[in-house]
């Protein structure tokens, strides 16, 4: 039986939650999360697919992947205001791909 636990989420400010928004990391490859970033540079892609910030050739399993990572993250909550819940909760989330709907609860 699953179990769900309430937290208070760390989420974008709605003054930047549009630029902070961003596709699913899977469904774009490297080159498109290129493309992305730079027209939008709050874009979460940026800890999501952080190879963006490192060389071409560099491998996106790299253990330096994953450091660029973390470090995107601490810039992204410097650079966009950000907001922690005051009480735990769950949280609900709707994903729509073209005519396809998922919806889901976090916690």
């Amino acid at each position: 039986m699953s179990q769900l636990f309430p937290f208070r989420a760390l989420r974008p400010a709605p003054s930047v939650a549009s630029r902070v928004a961003s596709v699913p990391y899977d469904v774009v490859n490297t080159d498109e999360a290129r493309a992305l970033v730079a027209k939008e540079p709050l874009s979460f892609l940026r800890v999501t697919r952080s190879e963006v910030d490192l060389p071409a050739e560099t491998n996106p399993y790299a253990d330096a992947v994953y450091a660029q990572a973390v470090k995107n993250f601490e810039d992204l909550k410097r650079a966009a205001p950000m907001v922690v819940d005051d009480e735990p909760s769950l949280y609900f989330y709707r994903l729509t791909m073209g005519s396809h709907v998922q919806i889901g609860l976090a916690g």
